[in-house]
């Protein structure tokens, strides 16, 4: 189990302030505070404190995981729960961030991305993330704070 006192941060990108709005059917009704609020409570019985975010831009995602590696590195931060959107199917520049920030990364999906179209079946993020989650709607949110605790 990893210390408490630590941060947690959960990071996500475009469209997900949308949350609760778009494709229902597909990401549920929940919002991005609820998602939020969830987090928060699962950081709590962790001993984490929430670092939470959203952008719609790739450069401010970029420079968020920056942050995270140097906050790591200083033995402050957890890990990073990253829902990286489309970004996920797309982004070279955020694989290279991870990779180069060296941080500890749980790529995060509410849905099954590999039950829906064949190009988000392709993941720019999983080589360099410590694990997937994906499927669980919003509560994968808390099992992907679990296992950072738990890791």
């Amino acid at each position: 189990m990893r210390p408490p006192g630590q941060t947690v941060m959960v990071l996500n990108g475009p469209n997900l302030n949308l949350l609760g709005q778009r494709e229902p059917a597909v990401y549920g009704a929940a919002t991005l505070a609820d998602v939020e609020r969830l987090c928060a409570a699962a950081c709590e019985r962790y001993g984490y404190a929430l670092d939470f975010r959203q952008s719609n831009h790739e450069g401010v995602l970029v420079d968020a995981i920056h942050a995270a590696g140097a906050a790591q590195a200083q033995g402050t931060l957890a890990g990073v729960v990253f829902n990286a959107g489309a970004y996920t199917h797309t982004s070279v520049a955020l694989h290279d961030a991870i990779k180069g920030a060296d941080v500890r990364v749980i790529e995060l999906h509410i849905s099954n991305v590999h039950a829906r179209e064949p190009f988000r079946h392709r993941s720019w993020l999983s080589p360099v993330a410590q694990g997937v989650m994906a499927g669980f709607g919003v509560r994968g949110y808390a099992l992907a704070i679990a296992a950072l605790a738990e890791d």
